[in-house]
């Protein structure tokens, strides 16, 4: 006696791992009290993850920060214990970034802040060959970051002196021309990206100036110049995505005055020079976003999709390079509202077998008070999840 299979039940078997909707996600340690934000997530050429982030008892006051990471080895659901990437003595370390090059070789790039607020931060990085074996990489060189922006004033009083008088616009007119506040203060938020000539652009953000600048390498990270500022009201945080033309798109936080969107800026040249920025019609409340060019061609973004709050944290798609975002849907979602919970500060990479990884601060505000409420998250998606959209 046959059994025919039904034709949907067959099609079903048929797709690959790849192809199927699905979504997991775990907390990578439990919640704790501590604060832990601004993770980033790279995977290791042998398939395993690793993610850092800064943990400490506070951000803009206290000297006990540092650098955190661990590992999620390949085929395996737990995550390692937690162990040491970077630490100042006495000096809190801050918004960490990994990158692996073309070359394999491991970044980490993170600030030391000198004097507890963000625009006395100092990055610094380290590069590593040596990963492989469980716990931190092995560094073999390890710089601080130091560049000049490119025609820094000259470019910032071409903006802004034709924005309306206002204490902000004559506060950053004002410093332009000082040596030390175009210098400090430039800190990560994102990964960088590596262009097919081998440049390695990485987006720095100011919170003393509210805009961005390009730190560019064509070495491998033995020397170093800076773009021109990527100048606008309040856009910082770049993120960094090429297109098949060539033209690098930038898409920033937006730290300035409503309406509360995505910014973007634009550059012809590799990433030297930038067009003013300016609004997108994407929602942003002020927090951090990643972007990013998939294997197939689509853009992607994750994202706090709303104009106030981090409970909603989002993936979309675009299949016009960034012109429109076609997919969405929500990796969190807390109905209450922004005074809930808050998932933010994404970090998001497509695996080698064409998966997305993301991971993400993780936090449930409404706790009472010394409760656990802290953690890093990781989610492993794929893009035919976000294109299911959200349940009814």
């Amino acid at each position: 006696m046959s059994c025919r299979i039904p034709f949907w039940l067959a099609l079903a078997a048929s797709l690959t791992a790849a192809e199927r909707p699905f979504l997991k996600s775990e907390l990578i340690f439990a919640l704790e009290t501590w604060h832990n934000h601004a993770s980033s997530i790279v995977e290791l050429p042998g398939g395993e993850l690793l993610v850092c982030w800064y943990h400490g008892s506070g951000e803009r006051t206290a000297d006990d920060v540092i650098v955190e990471g661990a590992r999620l080895p390949k085929g395996k659901s737990a995550w390692s214990p937690r162990f040491l990437l970077a630490d100042t003595p006495q000096f809190p370390d801050t918004n960490p970034a990994l990158f692996l090059d073309s070359k394999k070789r491991l970044w980490l790039m993170w600030q030391a802040i000198v004097a507890n607020e963000w625009h006395t931060a100092l990055t610094k990085y380290k590069i590593s060959t040596d990963y492989r074996k469980p716990g931190p990489p092995r560094f073999d060189l390890s710089e601080a970051l130091l560049v000049i922006p490119r025609n820094f004033a000259p470019r910032v009083q071409e903006v802004f002196e034709k924005l309306p008088p206002g204490r902000y616009r004559d506060q950053v007119l004002q410093k332009a021309s000082d040596k030390y506040f175009s210098r400090m203060g430039w800190m990560t938020r994102a990964h960088p990206l590596e262009l097919p000539s081998g440049r390695i652009l990485w987006g720095l953000y100011s919170d003393g100036y509210s805009f961005s600048m390009i730190a560019i390498t064509d070495d491998g990270g033995k020397t170093w110049s800076a773009s021109e500022p990527l100048v606008g009201a309040g856009n910082i945080q770049p993120t960094l995505v090429r297109r098949k033309s060539g033209e690098i798109v930038a898409y920033m936080r937006d730290n300035g005055p409503p309406p509360k969107r995505v910014h973007m800026s634009e550059s012809k040249d590799d990433g030297v020079t930038w067009s003013p920025a300016v609004d997108t019609d994407l929602p942003n409340p002020g927090s951090g976003l990643e972007a990013m060019a998939l294997a197939d061609g689509s853009w992607l973004m994750i994202s706090n999709d709303t104009e106030r709050g981090r409970h909603s944290l989002a993936v979309t798609l675009s299949e016009d390079e960034g012109r429109t975002w076609k997919w969405k849907r929500h990796l969190e979602l807390d109905t209450r509202g922004p005074g809930a919970g808050s998932f933010h500060y994404p970090s998001i990479i497509q695996a080698r077998d064409g998966t997305l990884h993301a991971s993400y601060s993780y936090f449930l505000n409404h706790l009472k008070p010394g409760e656990p409420r802290k953690s890093i998250k990781h989610a492993h998606f794929n893009t035919a999840w976000i294109k299911e959209g959200d349940p009814k």
